[in-house]
């Protein structure tokens, strides 16, 4: 969320504030990336960003990181700047899939210099204006792929018109997320006619952005109450969310937890006991590796399927799952959109990240039932909460 309002707030016609944004290496990197083309960002405050937009110009250089929102929701802005603009990231960046998004943009007008495979490092080369129109794209690969179009193409001359072919789209409440920010931010957005997007020409009203607690992110932590019999609440959650709150809710429950909204925020209750499940994560499939966790735990077998997108995230997260579960005596067998799990007891031994945030959140969830296990660079949790290892022994130590 803190990364599409900083998109927005970047493409509007006035100033905008962030309130309770999320710092992290990507939303850092996302802000950045707009100060170099120009936006004026005001990010000391920890509880409130300043955006006030500024005419787009190159030459810019964007650095993505490691961030897929970064990589795939600034091109579309960049061809909405005067100027060259280039980005390069991470060397894993570069395996990240982009080709659709190049594909599309070109289709819609803009100059963008890239490598034959359609990743980074590429270059746009704007002209201040993008005619935009209709667009062919498989998002199968991301979500992401449609919402970097959508955000940016409001200002586009003709607006844009998405139209995804190929396997489903995956993470469906994000595009939902794109879509409803979309409106709040003044433009006007059709998503009734199923994998097509239309948005129409207009400006961006600049506005106040209350920032959710991410979802995501507090995973691990509600997985901490499965696993040791606890209890663990999101303080501050709303009332009425974009996040797939419902399909978490869903799935903890039949994992053996008990998740409730109060007015202390939304609390997740374990009884010590999980247990496993089938499920098709595709709408929430950045939940993969904590659910993985639970499953080595639990009473009986696991089936996850609908995740094959998530081979092309920060890394093939199927086959490093696989890997590093299997290394700690796990029996786990990985198909080309799953994984299967049949728990057994775990040793420990060291669990290797791939600079990967949501690995390092799965080994300190299985690190809590099983002694020994040493994660090789907890410091790649900095991606989206820098205050992890921090939170985490907070947590175990009842510190909090």
């Amino acid at each position: 969320m803190t990364a599409r309002a900083l998109v927005l707030s970047a493409l509007a016609s006035g100033p905008s504030t962030l309130h309770g944004p999320l710092r992290a290496r990507d939303t850092e990197l996302m802000a950045g990336g707009l100060r170099a083309m120009g936006a004026h960002m005001s990010i000391s405050d920890d509880e409130r960003w300043l955006v006030r937009p500024h005419r787009l110009v190159g030459p810019a250089h964007v650095d993505v990181g490691l961030a897929g929102t970064v990589m795939r929701f600034a091109p579309p802005v960049a061809g909405l700047a005067e100027g060259r603009v280039t980005f390069d990231g991470d060397p894993q960046a570069r395996v990240r899939p982009l080709g659709p998004l190049i594909g599309a943009l070109r289709s819609l007008g803009v100059r963008v210099e890239a490598p034959a495979a359609g990743s980074l490092p590429l270059t746009v080369q704007g002209t201040g204006r993008v005619t935009g129109g209709e667009v062919v794209i498989d998002a199968s690969a991301s979500s992401q792929l449609v919402s970097g179009l959508l955000l940016a193409g409001a200002r586009f001359d003709r607006g844009v018109v998405v139209r995804h072919q190929g396997p489903p789209v995956p993470s469906a409440p994000h595009l939902r997320m794109t879509v409803q920010m979309l409106r709040a931010a003044g433009a006007a957005v059709d998503d009734s006619v199923p994998d097509v997007w239309v948005v129409e020409p207009g400006p961006l009203a600049g506005r106040g952005w209350e920032i959710e607690p991410d979802l995501s992110g507090a995973v691990p932590f509600f997985a901490a109450a499965l696993v040791t019999g606890g209890e663990v609440t999101l303080q501050g959650w709303p009332r009425s969310s974009a996040q797939p709150v419902e399909q978490l809710r869903s799935l903890l429950h039949r994992m053996g937890g008990e998740v409730t909204l109060g007015t202390a925020g939304l609390t997740v209750r374990g009884t010590g006991t999980v247990h496993g499940l089938e499920a098709d994560l595709s709408d929430v499939s950045e939940l993969t590796p904590a659910l993985t966790a639970l499953a080595m735990l639990a009473d009986s077998p696991s089936r996850f399927t609908g995740i094959a997108h998530i081979r092309g995230h920060e890394t093939d997260r199927i086959a490093a799952l696989a890997r590093e579960f299997s290394s700690l005596g796990a029996d786990l067998t990985e198909s080309s959109d799953g994984l299967e799990i049949r728990p057994r007891p775990l040793r420990g031994g060291t669990f290797r990240t791939y600079a990967d945030h949501r690995m390092a959140h799965a080994a300190a969830v299985a690190g809590l039932a099983v002694p020994g296990i040493e994660v090789d660079d907890v410091a790649c949790t900095s991606k989206t909460m820098p205050e992890f290892p921090a939170l985490w022994s907070a947590m175990v130590t009842g510190k909090s």
